[in-house]
């Protein structure tokens, strides 16, 4: 495949929608961590209770894997899915190895983010409002972004597994829904020794 692969305007947009969010997300975490480097004892705007805390998750050595604030990732990856929304609403379509590299850069956010999930619920024992948008973000952003690539042909499908393609295209909401319920039920069971407090 050489010829330039279009996308659908639906999908433009949801690179916009979830590109702004996310970089919205990440450019109040690093605003955030440079407070807290300049003043130690600053405490963020999202640090609300004991589960509820940014402060917790952004000092922890899981906010930074790679010796500098993981937010900064977000701030050029989220840019990126911004602009590629934007260039095909102006009418860009984009060659087979962009797509290619588009998916292996949701296929290697949405495992990161996966695994800072892991590490927020089960090691650090805080959530962070804003790493929540990240993850709501890269939720349809991944999935969205490999359904494209499989119905387009980007990824090429057996012929076998086409049909499979082919329904979860037509129940596309399922899997995004499925993801969220699942996480909101992780967090209620992880958390619930507090939440049974407020009630």
């Amino acid at each position: 495949m050489t010829a330039p692969v279009a996308a659908g305007r639906k999908l433009a947009w949801l690179f916009v929608v979830t590109g702004l969010l996310g970089l919205a997300a990440s450019a109040v975490l690093t605003l955030d961590k440079i407070k807290i480097l300049q003043d130690p004892s600053y405490v963020p705007s999202c640090s609300i209770n004991p589960i509820i805390s940014c402060g917790s998750v952004m000092t922890s050595d899981q906010a930074s894997v790679f010796g500098f604030p993981n937010s900064l990732i977000g701030l050029a990856a989220f840019a990126v899915v911004t602009a590629v929304g934007a260039g095909i609403l102006a009418g860009a379509a984009y060659r087979r190895w962009f797509w290619l590299g588009l998916q292996a850069g949701v296929l290697f956010g949405i495992g990161f983010v996966t695994w800072l999930m892991t590490q927020t619920l089960y090691s650090i024992g805080a959530l962070c409002p804003y790493c929540l948008v990240v993850w709501a973000a890269m939720i349809p952003l991944f999935w969205y972004t490999t359904l494209h690539n499989l119905r387009s042909g980007v990824i090429p499908v057996p012929k076998s597994l086409k049909p499979v393609v082919r329904e979860a295209a037509r129940y596309h909401w399922a899997v995004p829904a499925l993801w969220y319920a699942v996480i909101a039920l992780l967090i209620l069971d992880r958390f619930w020794y507090y939440w049974s407090t407020l009630l």
